[in-house]
């Protein structure tokens, strides 16, 4: 039974995924697909999974997960797509509709903490992508995936790690608080403040806070808490380039949903004088694509035992 609300217009989670971590830009775009295609095919080759088989795809999104994996073992695979946000299961249940696999889909709008109306053991994979970041009880979300999967059945996650983000304010914060705040000379307090403004910039604030209270070894504990066996996991971390080389572009986007974009930190949070200044310094580099990104990934796969 699909329960989704198709009509719903928006929320934070609808208008990061299908609009500001692109900005709306062709080419960013037509960029990020082909890197999230990457993502999505090793969280399936993890799943293990063959036609006739029912995948939970949690947190679906725009359906990455799930629209691949039907593209990959053809049209007798079942999706049971999951979403907190009804807007984007609107949005996904379209395009279902649109290329003709809608029959082969299941939409439910629940959290990843609460799977209520998903019988236990009922499907045979569960896979996420970047997914568990927000999700503020994880232990809780393993929990549910391990109740829905069959005996036998696999987990694959991909998640990212946006702890050392949050390190990287802290220190800056720390950095700071020591140095004079003069007009004209103030780059590193600027930074601080946009960096702050999408990252908690505390240890404090990061205990609580969802996308940096946990590491890579965190998600091996809460999967073997919650029962699973033959956990597997890889961390990688990709340094390069900044994907971003336009300032319009960078001013239009952020790094995860909850994070206001660099436009609106300027905007509200910067002065004229702040702002002129900061683009001065920043926007060269960022368009001489000087600056370098690090890409902090958790690749789990774990199995839920046989009785």
């Amino acid at each position: 039974m699909n329960q989704c609300n198709p009509q719903a217009q928006s929320d934070i989670w609808s208008d990061w995924l299908l609009h500001t971590r692109h900005a709306d830009d062709p080419l960013q775009e037509q960029n990020l697909r082909a890197r999230l295609q990457q993502y999505a095919d090793r969280v399936l080759d993890g799943a293990e999974l063959f036609t006739g088989m029912t995948l939970a795809d949690i947190g679906t999104g725009d359906g990455l997960i799930g629209f691949r994996a039907i593209e990959r073992f053809g049209p007798f695979l079942r999706v049971l797509m999951t979403d907190i946000s009804a807007p984007l299961l609107g949005h996904t249940e379209a395009v279902a509709r649109l290329n003709g696999i809608v029959e082969q889909c299941t939409f439910l709008q629940r959290s990843a903490e609460s799977l209520d109306g998903v019988e236990g053991a009922s499907v045979d994979a569960v896979a996420t992508r970047a997914v568990l970041a927000y999700v503020a009880d994880k232990a809780a979300a393993l929990r549910e995936f391990h109740r829905i999967l069959k005996p036998g059945g696999r987990l694959s996650i991909a998640e990212p790690i946006m702890r050392d983000d949050a390190i990287e304010a802290c220190s800056l914060r720390k950095m700071v608080e020591g140095m004079p705040d003069k007009a004209g000379d103030n780059f590193f307090h600027l930074l601080h403040r946009w960096k702050a403004a999408q990252f908690p910039d505390t240890e404090e604030k990061m205990s609580t806070n969802p996308i940096a209270n946990y590491g890579e070894r965190d998600l091996v504990r809460f999967a073997l808490e919650a029962g699973f066996t033959d956990v597997h996991m890889e961390f990688h971390i990709d340094v390069r380039p900044t994907e971003f080389n336009s300032w319009p572009v960078l001013l239009d986007t952020s790094p995860h949903p909850l994070a206001p974009t660099l436009g609106e930190i300027l905007a509200e949070k910067f002065t004229e004088d702040e702002r002129r200044f900061f683009e001065s310094v920043y926007r060269p580099q960022v368009e001489s694509r000087l600056l370098l990104t690090a890409e902090r990934t958790a690749y789990l796969t774990a199995v839920k035992a046989r009785r």
